[in-house]
């Protein structure tokens, strides 16, 4: 089992206003994009990634204006701490049918790009009419595998991310900002 370390402190990246600003602007884009694609016999399913996208996503569907659906995916690539174990586990498979819709992922993070790249070969397997991706913070650092980001509020080079969603061992999820970790 790894150790885990204390951060001794943390610097505010993007605070509650400019999350807000780019939600806002991400909303404007979806819908545009979905115009004349989805109607309500044939909504969006938005399909959030648990745990981490929960409060980003409740944030970006309420400024999405085309009829939506939601649903949940659970995924597993983390340790307790920092280090992924490079291994997806499906926790909780989506209740809601993926063929001939489309699907807007929603992930709090795109950082190795391992289990998103998991996520969309799965959901690929379903037979969606589209599938895209809405990730808060395009985290770059650790970058392994290439995966299509469509929108992205953040882009981040490096650090350990917390807030707004984001843990590190469980903790800071519920901060408005988003925050680097100082170690």
């Amino acid at each position: 089992m790894n150790q885990i370390k204390e951060p001794t402190g943390m610097e505010l990246l993007y605070g509650r206003e400019e999350i807000a600003r780019a939600v806002r602007a991400m909303g404007a884009r979806i819908d545009a994009d979905y115009a004349g694609k989805v109607s309500e016999n044939s909504r969006l399913l938005v399909l959030g990634v648990l745990n981490g996208a929960f409060v980003f996503m409740a944030d970006l569907i309420r400024e999405i204006t085309v009829p939506l659906e939601v649903d949940f995916i659970r995924l597993s690539s983390y340790e307790d701490g920092d280090k992924s174990s490079r291994e997806v586990v499906l926790l909780k498979a989506p209740e809601r049918p993926v063929e001939s819709r489309h699907v807007l992922v929603v992930e709090d993070i795109a950082d190795c790009g391992l289990t998103l790249r998991w996520l969309l070969g799965y959901l690929g397997q379903k037979g969606p009419a589209s599938v895209r991706t809405a990730v808060c913070v395009d985290k770059r650092e650790r970058r392994e595998a290439h995966v299509s980001l469509d929108y992205t509020a953040f882009v981040q080079e490096g650090g350990f991310l917390v807030g707004y969603g984001l843990d590190y061992a469980r903790s800071y999820r519920g901060l408005d900002g988003i925050y680097r970790l100082l170690f």
